[in-house]
């Protein structure tokens, strides 16, 4: 699989391809028609944000390509128990996830990330302690882990704190209270 840049923010269209298992010729040609968004640099080339990407692949129902293309394990991120235990129980019965993981914090998650090896993190971005906006951006810093996808959530939805996880490397920011079809969307498994 073709190597993702490191904030994980921007693709390639060969990453892009690889991501959607289609030729770039098809990346191309949807980006020229405009139905999939395209950044162009200074030098004309197009460059693809991952939210963009997955959205689209939602729409047309495109499977993205994980590691080996199975279901995901999720890490949930967030200090109210609650919601982690609810999550985590609404989660579990749904097709398209393997396994579930909670963590309290951001320490806590980046201890569980090595063992759980998570493919995807729902992550709450305010928490005591390290929150999740330099969890995320921690994440992503580190070559081991920024692969790892990650949704955002958050009961304080202000544009700043949006605009902040996103460029931390977070794919979306969802609100709280969770809607269930805009999380399973996001998640890829609706």
């Amino acid at each position: 699989m073709a190597k993702l840049p490191r904030e994980r923010l921007y693709l390639t269209p060969v990453e892009a391809a690889e991501l959607l298992m289609v030729s770039t010729a098809s990346i191309r040609l949807w980006a020229s028609k405009g139905l999939l968004p395209a950044q162009v640099t200074a030098g004309g080339h197009r460059r693809f944000l991952m939210r963009d990407i997955y959205a689209f692949a939602r729409t047309r129902d495109i499977a993205i390509k994980t590691r080996q293309n199975r279901d995901l394990r999720v890490l949930i991120v967030d200090d109210d128990r609650q919601l982690r235990g609810y999550l985590a129980e609404l989660l579990a019965e749904q097709p398209g996830i393997e396994t579930v993981e909670v963590a309290v914090d951001g320490f806590d998650a980046g201890q569980k990330v090595v063992g759980f090896q998570p493919d995807l993190i729902l992550l709450d971005i305010m928490m005591p302690g390290m929150d999740g906006f330099e969890t995320c951006s921690r994440l992503k810093g580190d070559i081991t882990t920024r692969h790892i996808r990650l949704v955002a959530m958050t009961g304080y939805g202000s544009q700043n704190n949006v605009d902040r996880i996103l460029l931390a490397g977070a794919e979306i920011c969802l609100s709280k209270p969770l809607d269930k079809n805009r999380l399973f969307m996001a998640l890829g498994i609706a």
